[in-house]
């Protein structure tokens, strides 16, 4: 059972140095979508790399990265490497999957998605709907604007290339934003580039390249509910 943080809690929790990569996508697939499977795939290499992963704590692609890292982590050296499940109040009730080790549950959608940006070190995207759009555009809006650190977002799946063309062949086209923009979504083929991704922003944190830190930069902008 997920250990259920209270504020001072996920306060204790941000003060870790903890390398978190966060995923977004679907709570509506199953078992055999292949979206979930390599999900699963991905978090397993993610435990057994000692890094956190922050999900929304529900079911679908949620519970394929929990139960991942879960079966990754065994053979990890670090064994301290936990799932971190930001949990949302709906209508219709959404309980945290069985592979979460910590949960923060949260009223608004706002708040959960600055805790999710307070977290993050990467961002990988998987399918999804409107929950992961919202996620998705939030997330690249306040890298724009630099409000968060240019940290990867990772694109996984065809219909983040197909979003690509579009925003190539629309928007771009009618310069309603820039090429630099863009370039922060990172769409990915397969499972090794993405660990890739990952390794490399990993590499860039222990040396301390990147100096925005986002609990530090994002805590500054944001009133905090």
């Amino acid at each position: 059972m997920a250990k259920n943080l209270d504020p001072e809690g996920f306060a204790r929790e941000l003060k870790k140095k903890d390398f978190r990569v966060t995923i977004f996508g679907s709570a509506r697939v199953d078992k055999k979508d292949p979206a979930y499977q390599y999900t699963y795939e991905l978090a397993k290499h993610l435990g057994e790399r000692g890094f956190d992963v922050v999900t929304g704590g529900g079911p679908g692609i949620m519970e394929a990265a929990s139960l991942g890292h879960k079966e990754g982590r065994r053979f990890s050296p670090r064994k301290e490497a936990h799932v971190i499940g930001i949990g949302i109040n709906l209508p219709r009730e959404q309980k945290m999957n069985k592979g979460v080790d910590v949960s923060y549950e949260l009223h608004r959608f706002s708040r959960r998605l600055d805790e999710f940006m307070l977290l993050s070190n990467v961002f990988v995207v998987a399918p999804g709907g409107i929950g992961t759009l919202l996620e998705l555009f939030y997330t690249w809006q306040l890298m724009q604007v630099r409000h968060i650190c240019h940290i990867p977002i990772i694109l996984v799946g065809d219909m983040w290339k197909r979003l690509i063309r579009w925003l190539k062949r629309d928007p771009l086209r009618k310069e309603l934003f820039d090429k630099k923009d863009l370039d922060l979504l990172i769409p990915v083929d397969n499972l090794e580039d993405v660990l890739k991704v990952i390794d490399e922003a990993y590499a860039s944190y222990q040396l301390g390249e990147e100096k925005c830190v986002n609990a530090k930069w994002y805590k500054k902008r944001i009133k905090r509910i």
